[in-house]
């Protein structure tokens, strides 16, 4: 179901805007649904104190791990070796 929002701005922030979505060739709601989309990906998801305690729990781990560098060096060789079109 779609929501209608009522958003008050100021006549120069509302020129702005609009100058902003006719330079994209789009409409100022699709200019205004897209900003507002980029917000939404830009916030953290979930709670940072659950991601803090799961780092947290890893941390107590000790897992075996590689040569950084070795590691990199591996993936850089790997690099045009795969398969060709």
């Amino acid at each position: 179901m779609a929501k209608r929002l009522q958003v008050i701005l100021q006549d120069p922030e509302y020129r702005e805007i609009q100058r902003m979505a006719r330079a994209r060739h789009m409409s100022l709601a699709e200019w205004v649904r897209q900003a507002l989309e980029r917000a939404r990906h830009r916030e953290p998801l979930g709670d940072p104190g659950k991601k803090l305690q799961a780092i947290r729990a890893a941390l107590k781990h000790e897992f075996p791990t590689g040569d950084i560098e070795q590691m990199l060096a591996e993936i850089e060789s790997g690099y045009g070796t795969g398969p060709q079109p």
